[in-house]
């Protein structure tokens, strides 16, 4: 396993509560976007590829014959297995598995889906040609992911924002270069749906144990940041009312 999977297996276990019980994970209009863009079908099978917490597993799976939730985290895992219990949602298998290599055989899957997880991987490019692979063809593809904007100076700030918080942030793209990532793939992009959340810093770092040093580090940050990057994330109010803009899309593409 490469480090910066194993940061994130050691950093996703740490906090393997938390994103079960975070509202901007648990569910909102972009779930229910994906949802709605998965089109499923009740005699499909489906595949939620980096799991996380359960919340875009335990969504799909009433709707389809059969549901399969991987990560790469053994303890979320056992996190998205209690929530999918607590909510009486029988049928999920839950694997644990790599997005870059995925343990499935070719043409395995109706259905893919990945929400709020491909910035922590760190090649995309193979990850979605590991979702090509193991769609059956017609199948479709859902991803949801935070987005950065298309300006590479501006991206490169978000990105590393990101990544003081959380340092198994690899890189979020814009959704102009997922659509590309995915037709390189073999797959035929579709409808992109873009969404905003502000969310309060102090919430946001208290998710992943921030210390002190690095929450004042990102308020520094957000005051020495560039037009561009000030544009895209809207930072407002101070101390305990800081808050600034998310931005994550929702992507649907087919295999031909």
């Amino acid at each position: 396993m490469t480090d910066s999977k194993a940061l994130s297996r050691e950093r996703f276990a740490e906090h393997a509560d938390e994103y079960v019980r975070s509202a901007a994970h648990a569910g909102g209009a972009d779930l229910e976007k994906l949802v709605e863009l998965t089109r499923a079908q009740p005699q499909w099978v489906a595949l939620d590829v980096a799991t996380g917490g359960g919340h875009t597993a335990i969504a799909v799976a009433p709707l389809v014959a059969g549901m399969v939730a991987l990560d790469l985290t053994p303890e979320m895992l056992d996190a998205a297995r209690g929530l999918a219990d607590e909510r009486a949602v029988a049928g999920i298998e839950f694997v644990l598995g790599d997005a870059e290599a995925l343990p499935f055989e070719d043409d395995s899957f109706d259905l893919v889906t990945c929400r709020i997880a491909a910035h922590h991987f760190p090649d995309v490019q193979r990850f979605v040609d590991e979702t090509a692979r193991v769609l059956k063809p017609g199948g479709r593809f859902v991803l949801q992911d935070q987005c950065v904007p298309e300006n590479t100076v501006s991206a490169a700030f978000v990105n590393l924002f990101d990544r003081m918080r959380d340092p198994s942030h690899h890189r979020a793209l814009s959704s102009d270069a997922w659509a590309e990532v995915i037709r390189r793939a073999g797959l035929t992009p579709g409808e992109v749906v873009h969404f905003e959340t502000r969310m309060g810093l102090d919430e946001w770092t208290r998710m992943q144990s921030c210390t002190p040093e690095t929450v004042t580090r990102l308020r520094e940050m957000l005051a020495d940041a560039s037009e561009g990057a000030l544009e895209w994330m809207a930072p407002e109010g101070e101390g305990a009312l800081q808050s600034f803009l998310v931005r994550q899309f929702v992507i649907a593409a087919d295999k031909p």
